[in-house]
């Protein structure tokens, strides 16, 4: 079985995280990665700090492992969101789209192992110094919010840059996806694309089946003219917004096109409104099953991938 010093710090089994993903990564889907051995992570996103307060007790009734929470820091509700797990003293904290430095020691304070998602090997080092407990080197494959880098390069520059335990994020979703991150130097791997395919997440319904269909090109990037890139699949709505990014439109005008877009596609599954939030992985993605099965399958992949690997030395 795969071992590494993550699964040691945090009491985990397998050096599996669940994304956090907006809308859709809810306290019932943290508890079923969670029990499955990974890390199961709830996703504050731009919730109220009672919404989010509300998620981490449906996890706490459905697990006893450890489990987390990701707050998007660029949130109108980031203040509260910071106080509630501090005060429900979660195990883990996972941040993006910002920087957390004025929360870490309160949630350190608490106990709480503060894990940042980086884009970049300056914001690495920021959070090093900070007092992180470990990094996710997320790359421009993920879905949603992506930086400029990808992660075949990102991962090995953020693991030469800090002395912390690294996790290796963007796409992932099998096990020949986690073989390769620990080559990179990752003791760790995040996914989020391959989550949705999991009996546990509540998505629409079509959202699940464009994902179970998709083809190797299916997803673009936007959003990087408000500089806020997201990647998401190519539906009408994205086309026509990607379209608007190169007119004349003002950029407050811009914004407002896309309010609402990921939760009509979440909740409602409007392809003509919506915006399907997914990685490049996507395509990879072929089967409903539980969240358990989803951790230990890849986790069985990767071992023979990893005892394979002195094959290529002679």
């Amino acid at each position: 079985m795969i071992k590494s010093d993550i699964c040691e710090l945090l009491g985990i089994k397998y050096p599996v995280f669940q994304g956090g993903m907006a809308w859709i990564a809810d306290g019932k889907l943290a508890a079923a990665v969670s029990n499955g051995g990974g890390l199961g992570i709830i996703a504050a996103g731009n919730g109220s700090g009672e919404r989010v307060r509300n998620e981490i007790k449906i996890a706490k009734s459905l697990t006893d492992k450890p489990f987390g929470v990701n707050i998007m820091l660029m949130s109108p509700h980031a203040d509260e969101v910071a106080e509630v797990v501090r005060e429900e003293k979660v195990a883990v904290v996972t941040t993006g789209a910002g920087n957390p430095s004025k929360y870490m020691q309160g949630w350190k304070d608490a106990g709480i192992h503060v894990i940042p998602v980086v884009p970049s090997v300056a914001m690495a080092k920021i959070m090093t110094r900070l007092g992180a407990s470990a990094l996710i080197a997320e790359g421009g494959e993920s879905g949603g919010h992506v930086g400029e880098l990808t992660t075949m390069v990102l991962v090995p520059l953020v693991r030469d840059a800090t002395s912390l335990p690294v996790i290796a994020a963007g796409g992932i979703a099998d096990g020949r996806g986690v073989a390769a991150a620990f080559m990179l130097g990752a003791c760790g791997v995040q996914l989020g694309t391959r989550f949705l395919s999991a009996e546990e997440c509540t998505i629409h319904p079509t959202y699940r089946e464009k994902i179970l269909k998709v083809g190797d090109l299916a997803t673009m990037v936007t959003g990087k003219r408000l500089g806020h890139p997201v990647r998401s699949l190519r539906t009408n709505f994205v086309r026509e917004y990607a379209k608007m990014e190169f007119s004349g439109m003002s950029d407050e005008e811009l914004s407002g096109k896309a309010e609402g877009a990921f939760r009509i596609a979440v909740q409602e599954g409007d392809s003509e409104k919506g915006c399907f939030l997914a990685g490049q992985c996507a395509a990879m993605v072929k089967k409903v099953q539980p969240a358990a099965e989803i951790v230990r399958e890849i986790m069985e992949e990767a071992e023979p991938i990893l005892r394979g690997a002195s094959a290529w030395v002679k």
